[in-house]
């Protein structure tokens, strides 16, 4: 999937980060998202590269990368840690400033990385999210429902890590065959009784695939690194989510601390975010320049659903 590009791990803020690198130019960073890995990236990085230096990590506590050991106040996975892991990653390639783009987790990442290192990060993108504090304070019966996910993981260990455990492929494939990616998922006979099918065959509930939406490799490679100890991990990552995450997310609106770079916001027009907020607004709320954007014809998955038209946006706004 990554012809041309570098696969190594890399230590960064006390532990060691898994990804691939390659391309000439600016350097890129790109941030992916749950329950995914950097492999997002296959289908818009070769052509990114012509351009761009790209990196492209898995985050802590996905993919390859460490997942180290929690505390009770969730710290090792908040937003802050994981924007000194790519802050201290970009400086290993010697990278002092450079752009970010960051979907779902990733893109939580990157505004945590832009307020808390606004000399490092040139320009920012965020795919399919809203701000943090605005989705929970936004939160209404209707999107709780669409992203139970939110209100389900941040459970107090082990409950969400046990329940996940008991079927973890019916789980991922159930979570990545929604969220307006409507055409992720193709009618399949029903496959009772036989273990559920990897790969692009993926069985979804009620006799539905993973498919033609996501590269079979891609999909293995989510599939192969959704295992117990990424799951305790990414429940971390959405535990500090709801709460070191908030705290810090308000102290910098009580301080007036927004990102100063420029930023664009895109977001799939069948997804959730462009059902129940409105990305352009709450991003202009927490940035000092113009916030640029629209919404994509994609679900959640932009990336991996509309890679062309992505291409086209992040040409266009990084080489601005």
């Amino acid at each position: 999937m990554f012809a041309g590009f570098r696969q190594e791990r890399r230590r960064a803020n006390g532990i060691t980060i898994n990804l691939r690198h390659g391309g000439s130019g600016p350097p890129l960073l790109l941030l992916h998202g749950f329950p995914q890995t950097h492999a997002i990236w296959h289908k818009v990085a070769p052509q990114l590269a012509e351009k761009f230096t790209l990196v492209m990590p898995d985050l802590r506590g996905y993919g390859d990368s460490d997942k180290p050991d929690s505390s009770a106040d969730h710290a090792p996975y908040s937003k802050r840690t994981m924007a000194r892991d790519a802050a201290e990653l970009m400086r290993s390639f010697g990278f002092e400033r450079f752009l970010v783009a960051g979907h779902d987790r990733g893109g939580r990442v990157a505004h945590r990385l832009a307020v808390d290192h606004p000399r490092a990060v040139e320009r920012l993108m965020v795919l399919d999210i809203s701000p943090t504090l605005t989705m929970y304070e936004g939160t209404t019966m209707q999107f709780a429902a669409a992203y139970y996910h939110w209100f389900f993981l941040i459970q107090p260990e082990p409950l969400p890590e046990r329940l996940i455990a008991a079927d973890p492929l019916f789980y991922l494939h159930r979570k990545i065959g929604a969220w307006g990616s409507a055409h992720a998922m193709s009618e399949a006979p029903s496959q009772a009784n036989r273990e559920p099918p990897r790969g692009a065959a993926a069985e979804q509930p009620g006799g539905q695939q993973c498919a033609p939406l996501f590269d079979p490799r891609a999909l293995a490679e989510y599939e192969r690194c959704f295992t117990a100890p990424a799951v305790h991990a990414m429940c971390e990552d959405y535990r500090a989510a709801a709460s070191i995450d908030l705290e810090h997310d308000r102290a910098d609106l009580l301080a007036s601390r927004l990102v100063e770079c420029p930023v664009s916001a895109l977001w799939g027009k069948r997804g959730v975010v462009d059902k129940f907020f409105t990305p352009l607004a709450d991003w202009q709320e927490r940035t000092r320049q113009v916030v640029t954007g629209r919404a994509m014809p994609s679900g959640h998955y932009i990336a991996e659903e509309v890679p062309e038209l992505l291409n086209a946006e992040m040409q266009a706004f990084f080489a601005a």
